[in-house]
């Protein structure tokens, strides 16, 4: 899997861009000695942290700092790898990463450059290293990214477990009861003059039957993973001053959007992401949905619509104080008509009855009472949206996963289910039970890279941050 630009060494700033008390720069490649006294002065001992002089050219003094080498194969990448914790300047850190290459390319007195081929780091490239040198695997890999990007506490704690291996392990399990079934249905292919029934002996059905529920199993878990990661997206529309934006500010906690009794005010989605028991929530509040002349808030209502088509829940907010009047009751017929129109039926559309406290207890339609004012029956709201996204309160221990982990899950159980029905069939259909189990093996394998393509890894590996 090994392609010519994984052997070169590679050089970049490992930490965020800005200023900073504390900035790295990385190398990663083999046999970083003379870099290592070139930029040094002195030698240094694996391992151990070396406060020194971080040198130009000249021999004058760049920075001092710490400075940490670690030898193949105990290192990140399982490469030589040198860190250089310098004071995290953005000038001091361009000036150490271009001594890095200016170093690499002078001449050892045998002529030999110091270190041939040093070159930037691409994004992720540190991580990609790690992955094909077996330090860790795919999943582990992806979970980096993911522990950078988590976007509320329960989806870092997820992605630092993925990142223990937790999600592997999972697989790994599966994967070893795959294998040995496989083992019991080629033996049957092999030895057919055998009188001996392998696949009844050994309970082949009830291995298959246990195997498909431990898959289902890591699937649910993944797919709450998946919803860590990922979150839902949610649309709050309706009629001009329904209280939209009065919502939004209500589940955010803040005044995000402006609020005035002036029908229209929104012209524009407003988006914020919150977190309900973990669950990144993303709410965006849209103008007001109605005809309208003015052509900014026309521009507001078509970018309203396109909000609405990429939801995976909408709250369709309706005024209570406005229940009883014909003309907001027909425009309210018309919106949800449209939405039934567009929208795909897997999208959830969930009715709430807004402004509970200015109205004179009506009985509201079925839908969702709330006052966004006073926070009556937010608490409901934030626990139905919990259920459209499909989100169960677990016990701590599930682990991160990807809408790409959830999907070869999804295959691995389609070829399981087509193995269970050639296994009904017996020695007719045995050949094509072992392809199924080889698919549903091969299917688990690209989870965590054991079976990957090289474009794939170019795509994952291309989100990461450079310098991981």
């Amino acid at each position: 899997m090994s392609l010519p630009r994984h052997q070169d060494p590679i050089v970049a700033i490992a930490t965020a861009p800005g200023r900073g008390a504390v900035g790295i720069v990385r190398v990663s490649g083999h046999q970083l000695d003379a870099l290592i006294q070139a930029l040094c002065g002195r030698t240094l001992k694996a391992r151990e942290a070396t406060y020194t002089a971080f040198l130009d050219q000249d021999g004058s003094a760049i920075d001092t700092g710490l400075a940490l080498y670690f030898a193949a194969p105990r290192s990140f990448t399982g490469e030589d790898v040198l860190e250089l914790q310098a004071h995290g300047g953005p000038v001091v850190l361009q000036l150490l990463l271009a001594r890095c290459l200016q170093a690499a390319g002078q001449c050892l007195p045998d002529g030999s450059p110091t270190l041939a081929g040093l070159r930037l780091a691409a994004p992720g490239e540190f991580s990609e290293r790690a992955f094909l040198n077996d330090k860790i695997d795919l999943a582990q890999a992806e979970a980096i990214a993911d522990l950078i990007d988590a976007s509320t506490a329960a989806a870092a704690r997820s992605a630092s477990r993925s990142l223990s291996g937790a999600f592997s392990r999972e697989i790994h399990h599966l994967r070893d009861a795959l294998i040995h079934l496989r083992m019991l249905i080629e033996a049957t292919l092999d030895f057919p003059e055998e009188e001996i029934d392998f696949l009844r002996q050994a309970d082949a059905p009830g291995q298959l039957a246990r195997l498909q529920q431990s898959v289902n199993a890591v699937r649910q878990q993944a797919r709450l993973g998946a919803l860590l990661r990922e979150g839902i997206k949610v649309v709050i529309a309706g009629q001009p001053n329904a209280g939209k934006s009065s919502l939004l500010n209500a589940l955010a906690g803040a005044e995000l959007a402006i609020v005035t009794p002036v029908a229209g005010t929104t012209r524009d989605k407003v988006q914020q992401t919150i977190q309900i028991e973990g669950v990144p929530v993303h709410v965006i509040d849209t103008a007001g949905l109605r005809d309208s002349a003015d052509e900014v808030e026309k521009i507001g209502i078509a970018h309203a619509w396109e909000a609405i088509a990429g939801a995976d829940a909408v709250l369709l907010l309706h005024d209570l104080t406005r229940l009883n009047a014909a003309n907001y009751r027909a425009a309210d017929a018309d919106i949800m008509r449209m939405m039934t129109e567009k929208l795909p039926q897997q999208v959830a559309v969930i009715d709430i009855w807004n402004k509970a406290d200015a109205a004179p207890a009506p009985a509201a339609p079925a839908g969702l009472v709330l006052s966004a004012k006073t926070g009556l029956g937010l608490d409901a709201l934030r626990q139905q949206l919990l259920a459209v996204a499909g989100w169960q309160s677990v016990a701590e221990g599930v682990f991160m996963a990807r809408e790409r982990h959830v999907r070869a899950l999804d295959q691995v159980n389609d070829h399981l289910e087509a193995a269970q029905a050639h296994l009904a069939q017996q020695a007719q259909a045995l050949d094509l039970l072992a392809e199924e189990l080889r698919l549903a093996q091969h299917a688990l394998g690209c989870i965590t890279g054991e079976f990957t393509a090289d474009d794939l890894l170019g795509v994952i590996f291309s989100s990461f941050c450079i310098g991981k």
